[in-house]
């Protein structure tokens, strides 16, 4: 039968957000019931509540998340009650002309859920990314759910979201590989994300860009060869300075800005690689050289969700965690509760924390 636990919505644009109580229905025909155990505090997140989005309030907010199966409904064979596992906002169709393809990381037809979750008066909630797990239980379409080895859930949750979308963005989307020069614009999480999946790789060199010291200083730890503030020094001439003055192999743009965006352009080496991995606001533009663009070759990339497949990422990024060669705990900068969701944003906004991580 329907449960009723605590969730955190945001109810109308700009508004603190709010722990309520809400309605879990049963899981039906490929759904699941999952008793999140933890789930990080996201940028985007913070756009559903302030209408980046859209304005399918009130949202049920929450996404980067693991926890344990309580229950499936018919058909589902992929996960089962007591399955430890890592959700995704993008469960594959199996169907479309990518999956056909052998590429269901580009799956063009995901899905969410069915039904619908409630306010206790019947108002239904929109989920973020179909997810909604700022709550202590959450029902998703069971492909959105990615069994891995039983783990931290404060840590691997990461995956989920911010973590995977860096790593992915430099290893999946920009294919950097041993021995290449890479340099990062933007060291928030996704940005150290893809600092950190460089190294793990075995990049040369790996060059972090950003404005904020504190940052940088975070950057090294994830395995920066060399940091720049670009404050104070031309990040162009510096990355070309620190790549024997080709520019680099791959250069991983995490702001999702045009004037950032040129700089990643002007950065890279001829025949290389861009790849957009911050969102842009659906107001900018960019403007480029076309014979700029012509005569450098090579390719412009943008990068959703770090290109990942789950089945096959979550549990190697999972296995590299557990083996101590992957630093995945080190992007968990404090664990806090429910109600501590309004004060984490204005934490993240000030660029004080990697990830607040919610535990439940």
């Amino acid at each position: 039968m329907p449960q009723t636990v605590q969730g955190v919505i945001a109810r109308a644009k700009g508004e603190p957000v709010e722990v309520v109580d809400i309605v879990i229905p049963d899981p039906g025909p490929g759904e699941a019931v999952v008793a999140v155990q933890a789930c990080g505090v996201c940028h985007t997140d913070l756009h559903y509540r302030e209408g980046g989005i859209n304005n399918d309030y009130p949202f049920l907010l929450g996404h980067e998340a693991a926890g344990i199966v309580e229950a499936v409904g018919p058909g589902v064979s992929e996960v089962a009650p007591g399955d430890f596992v890592i959700l995704n906002w993008r469960a594959v169709c199996g169907q479309c002309r990518a999956c056909h393809k052998g590429k269901p990381q580009y799956c063009f037809a995901t899905h969410n859920a069915t039904q619908q979750m409630t306010l206790t008066d019947g108002t239904p909630l929109a989920p973020a990314l179909g997810i909604g797990a700022f709550a202590e239980k959450t029902l998703v379409a069971a492909g959105q759910c990615t069994k891995v080895e039983a783990s931290d859930p404060a840590v691997v949750g990461l995956l989920g979201c911010g973590v995977m979308a860096g790593f992915g963005a430099a290893v999946n989307t920009g294919g950097v590989t041993l021995g290449d020069t890479v340099a990062v614009i933007g060291c928030g999480g996704v940005g150290n994300a893809a600092v950190a999946g460089a190294r793990a790789v075995g990049a040369r060199t790996i060059i972090a860009v950003d404005v904020d010291d504190r940052k940088l200083a975070w950057a090294r730890q994830f395995g920066a060869t060399h940091t720049i503030n670009s404050t104070t020094q031309d990040p162009v001439e510096r990355i070309r300075e620190l790549t024997d003055s080709f520019g680099a192999d791959v250069v991983i743009e995490a702001v999702g800005r045009p004037e950032t965006y040129r700089q990643a352009f002007f950065a890279r080496d001829l025949a290389g690689t861009v790849v957009l991995v911050g969102v842009p606001t659906p107001d900018l533009t960019l403007e480029l050289p076309l014979i700029e663009i012509f005569g450098r070759g090579g390719a412009l990339k943008s990068s959703w969700y770090g290109d990942c497949l789950p089945t096959r990422d979550f549990p190697t990024l999972v296995s590299l965690y557990r083996q101590g060669r992957f630093p995945l705990e080190a992007f968990v900068s404090e664990r806090i509760g429910l109600g501590d969701i309004e004060a984490a944003f204005e934490k993240m906004h000030r660029g004080e924390v990697l990830r607040s991580v919610v535990e439940l």
